[in-house]
């Protein structure tokens, strides 16, 4: 019996473990958090499991009043606009910033690729909180930041960066930009550069090369880096926390509060399906577009 022969005979077997983990470490979890946000909630924070409900839904566009009446609100609706409008304009920078340096990256020798991407990772092998603290001094009054503009006398008074919505969308781009570069790169390494060498030759100009040969070429490393960087903008709370001061409320500290300050599990383990279900839905979107486009791309 040949290795392929075993394999196939004992695949169930082989596979198991990874079964064990997606049900144990994905569905499983998935599944509490549904449960969770159909109970109760205890009068001092927790769940009442067993006792189902779905005030935790309801309460994300009523809330009630002294009488106990319920009234309309769109509060939350506005955050989960707000969380979408920078997880949209996060991704759109990072793919503004990304694609070049993917270009140039893989328009080097093989030897300068390896170090340019080392260089673009070194970052995310250090802490996210120490990064974070590391902006708050270069974004603060009197910081890096501000020094340099008045040194090129773009600015002389006081910035007041640090604790506002620019502070936190400094922070996204800076913390998703590499999840843009890495799947774009991937798809540009792959391109047979002899098609931008004939274009040149049918005379393109490096405009038309770039739009009609290179940008199609790389779609589906962009599709891939577009989804790695909007889903976790759009529920990341550590960064709008820091550099926005809690001032800038986005959907991730708004599920933060509710399991920590609030004590209202259901509602937050709500919010996070409702956040879930939109990333879903994003990920279908993007799979639709493809499909209109006429190729399947693999959106995550």
């Amino acid at each position: 019996m040949n290795i392929w022969a075993i394999l196939t005979h004992n695949r169930r077997r082989l596979l198991s473990p990874a079964m064990l983990f997606l049900l144990g470490g994905i569905v499983l979890p998935l599944l509490i958090m549904a449960i969770a946000s159909i109970s109760s909630a205890a009068d001092y924070g927790g769940i009442l499991w067993g006792e189902f409900s779905a005030s935790a839904y309801t309460k994300l566009i009523f809330e009630q009043d002294f009488d106990e009446q319920k009234v309309f609100h769109l509060d939350y609706l506005f955050v989960f606009l707000r969380s979408f409008e920078l997880a949209l304009l996060t991704t759109f920078g990072c793919l503004i910033l990304g694609f070049p340096v993917a270009l140039f990256i893989a328009l080097q020798p093989i030897h300068y690729r390896n170090m340019l991407l080392i260089l673009i990772s070194i970052p995310m092998w250090a802490n996210l909180l120490v990064r974070l603290y590391a902006w708050i001094v270069l974004l603060q009054d009197g910081g890096g930041v501000e020094q340099l503009l008045h040194w090129l006398h773009l600015k002389k008074d006081v910035l007041g960066l640090l604790y506002t919505g620019t502070a936190t969308a400094i922070g996204l781009l800076y913390a998703f930009v590499p999840f843009m570069i890495l799947p774009i790169y991937a798809s540009l390494e792959k391109i047979d550069w002899r098609l931008v060498d004939a274009a040149s030759d049918l005379g393109a100009n490096r405009w038309q090369t770039l739009r009609r040969i290179i940008m199609p070429l790389a779609l589906p490393g962009v599709i891939s880096g577009c989804t790695l960087v909007f889903v976790p903008a759009l529920g990341v709370y550590i960064i709008p926390d820091i550099l926005g001061g809690s001032r800038f409320l986005m959907i991730g500290n708004l599920i933060h509060l509710q399991y920590t300050s609030a004590h209202n599990w259901p509602f937050g383990a709500a919010l996070s399906f409702v956040l879930l279900g939109f990333a879903l839905l994003g990920i279908l979107l993007c799979r639709f577009c493809s499909r209109k486009a006429g190729k399947i791309y693999e959106c995550v």
